[in-house]
């Protein structure tokens, strides 16, 4: 198991809608103009540590994970230099592009747009993103605005860097009209796309989300399975179900093969992130068993 699309942060320290965006404790955070319970109330200290991540990996069974950053934390890139030099078999880590200079990013794995929150939707003119994410072997994690807004400019980068591994985030924000021109940017062979976000996307459904897993079977007959990776988005989807249950209800859907779900689950990603040496995850029985 490897999952392609979790949050850290030491301190949360971000913006949305130009308002600030912290921690009040007790797993609460002020968002904007409201408060939102952000993380699980029992992480009392507001502190999404790489060391409870790995504790939540271990009891869910999930060998590798990979961290991208959002507006709404703050820039981590810091915090994630450590996070990386500390655990390089299991965890791969994104540096925040923030619409100035990139500066020295050799230490990240991959750069990460928050395509949705560009003051410029034109991803033509982050030529410089890209470049340097070639330049130093690197991929680059897109969280693209609804449906087919930005699905041009990023085609018109994708042919310019045909060799640059690029990952579509949130499931090309399934829940809203277009989504499907996201997924079809990944019959390019370079392109993925990652699921992070689908619980949250169909919270209003709610487990076992069957209709997130026929929008994993529509996806699959766009782009094909082998351009499909699973994400969580920890540790705010936390907040409404458990760890497992953010992987498990693809696994008990009869809608895809068992070679269909190691694809999605496993093999997919340990390909585009360069995974090598993963550890086995026994099942730990809990007490509710």
């Amino acid at each position: 198991m490897i999952d392609a699309h979790l949050h850290l942060w030491q301190t949360q320290n971000g913006r949305v809608n130009n308002l600030p965006v912290y921690s009040l404790g007790n797993g609460l955070s002020q968002f904007g103009d409201e408060v939102r319970q952000m993380l699980p109330p029992y992480m009392t200290d507001g502190v999404n540590s790489v060391e409870r991540l790995l504790a939540n990996m271990d009891f869910a069974q999930v060998a590798a994970a990979v961290v991208t950053q959002e507006y709404i934390d703050g820039n981590q890139d810091e915090y994630l230099k450590t996070v990386r030099q500390n655990h390089p078999e299991r965890i791969r880590v994104c540096a925040l592009y923030e619409e100035k200079p990139l500066g020295d990013i050799r230490w990240a794995d991959g750069i990460k747009i928050c395509a949705g929150r560009l003051q410029n939707p034109d991803l033509t003119k982050l030529d410089e993103v890209f470049v340097t994410a070639a330049r130093n072997g690197q991929f680059v994690g897109l969280d693209l605005a609804d449906g087919d807004t930005q699905t041009a400019s990023l085609r018109e980068m994708i042919q310019q860097y045909p060799e640059l591994p690029m990952a579509i985030g949130h499931f090309g924000m399934v829940t809203t009209p277009g989504w499907q021109e996201q997924i079809r940017l990944a019959r390019y062979p370079k392109v993925y796309v990652e699921s992070g976000g689908i619980t949250w996307l169909f919270n209003s459904e709610f487990y076992p989300y069957p209709s997130a897993v026929r929008a994993i079977v529509e996806a699959r007959e766009i782009c094909g399975m082998d351009k499909l990776m699973w994400g969580s988005d920890y540790p705010r989807t936390m907040t409404a179900i458990t760890y497992r249950m953010s992987w498990d209800f693809v696994d008990n859907s009869p809608l895809l093969t068992d070679g269909e779900k190691q694809l999605f689950f496993h093999q997919n990603a340990q390909q585009f992130y360069h995974f090598e040496s993963l550890p086995r995850m026994p099942y730990v029985h809990h007490m509710a068993e």
